[in-house]
């Protein structure tokens, strides 16, 4: 049986903690299990924490960067929090700059940030 990553709902924002290590179907099972959450809850937000990934591979790079595109399709924007600074290092050294990928340093930074580019929208 393959661990699934929890999503879990704060008001209108869903926070995705990742503690597991991901393979490829985890990662896709975790695409799926987001894209419709965010359409089923009408999400407005989404926050991936990776506070406990400590290696990351170009890989989990375009995992976090498939996940903003496909929720900014959705209506819902994509804020990364908890990233280590080993993490961020591997990721500038693997070229992945993330782009379109917001990123905050803790959870509570993240949420602010997304009620932020909400109040501004509005």
């Amino acid at each position: 049986m393959m661990e699934r990553v929890p999503i879990l709902k704060l008001g209108d924002i869903l926070i995705v903690s990742i503690q597991i290590d991901l393979d490829d179907q985890s990662v896709l099972t975790l695409q799926e299990d987001l894209a419709e959450t965010v359409v089923s809850r009408g999400a407005r937000g989404v926050i991936i924490d990776i506070t406990a990934v400590e290696i990351v591979d170009s890989f989990i790079g375009r995992m976090l960067s498939t996940i903003a595109a496909m929720t900014r399709m959705l209506d819902a924007e994509t804020v990364v929090v908890g990233m280590r600074p080993a993490v961020a290092i591997t990721l500038v050294e693997l070229g992945l700059s993330l782009g379109g990928v917001r990123t905050a340093l803790n959870l509570e930074k993240g949420v602010v940030m997304l009620e932020h580019a909400r109040s501004a929208e509005g």
